[in-house]
This record gives C-alpha cells, sequence and structure tokens, in this order.
C-alpha cells in the first residue's frame, strides 16, 4: 500500500497534512510508515535510543520503522507535536442474533438496523455465542484517530 487513502478522501487529507504527524500501521508483517512536519532533525528524532536506523521512503515522502517502535514512538510524538494521527487497518464488528433472525415482528435492536431481521440465519461467517448473541467481523479498511497530550 503506498498511501492508505485509496478511496477515502478524508484519509488522504490526513496523510498529506504536513503539520501533524502521521503514523500509518500496515498489515503485518509491513513497518511502520511516518509522515513527519519537515524538519532536519527528523531522522535522529525518528532513531532516538534505537539500535535500527528509520528508513526513507522517497516514494510515499515518509519513514519506515519497524512496528515494534509504535508505542514509544506515538508517546514522543505527543510530547514533541502535542498531537499525532494513527491510520491503522479495523475490522467492523457486527453484533446480531438468532433471537433477530428468527424474529417474526419488524422491531429490530441490534446492529443489522433490520437487514438480517425475521430472515433465518443470514449465513456467512457469524460465531454464535448464545441465542442473544451473535457478531461477525466486516473487511478490514483503513480508520483514522488522532491522538492528543492530555
Amino acid at each position: 500500500m503506498n498511501e492508505p487513502a485509496g478511496k477515502d478522501s478524508r484519509l488522504r487529507e490526513v496523510w498529506n497534512n504536513g503539520r501533524v504527524p502521521v503514523v500509518l500501521r500496515r498489515d503485518k508483517p509491513n513497518p511502520l510508515l511516518i509522515r513527519l512536519p519537515y524538519s532536519p532533525g527528523n531522522y535522529d528524532f525518528l532513531r532516538g535510543e534505537n539500535r535500527r536506523k528509520p528508513s526513507w521512503v522517497q516514494k510515499n515522502k515518509s519513514w519506515e520503522v519497524p512496528v515494534a517502535w509504535f508505542d514509544d514512538l506515538i508517546k514522543r510524538l505527543v510530547r514533541s507535536y502535542g498531537q499525532v494521527y494513527v491510520i491503522q487497518l479495523l475490522r467492523e464488528q457486527q453484533k446480531c442474533a438468532a433471537a433477530c433472525w428468527n424474529a417474526k415482528g419488524l422491531h429490530c435492536e441490534c446492529s443489522c438496523m433490520g437487514a438480517t431481521h425475521g430472515t433465518g440465519h443470514p449465513g456467512g461467517k457469524w460465531y454464535e455465542v448464545s441465542e442473544t448473541f451473535a457478531c461477525s467481523w466486516g473487511p478490514k479498511e483503513y480508520s483514522c484517530r488522532l491522538i492528543k497530550a492530555a
């Protein structure tokens, strides 16, 4: 993945913002991609006390660092910049139940919002925990959050 924002203009806007650092967590085993506002000290800042060295990726105009640096790097970025965007893959969880699938009426209060209401078993990969709870995971999509200093 070159940029985190193939279809989503909001993610593209965050990735290219130029003011707030951005950390992109990609699928394993890919390293983190980091976008920082320009500073001649970015290499030294990213490396910190680590033995390994950050790599500049010209194609993305970003730095590549090991995933193991994530927690420490986020803390240092928040301390230095006051905030950091994190873009990462997320799988949305759907919650439903056999009670919904087998319902006769129209009233539905689960996350299917009526899509599987009264249909019998909707098929697919539902993990049925009990008569009143089942869950399914959607496809992985990139999501963004802003972490700010307290």
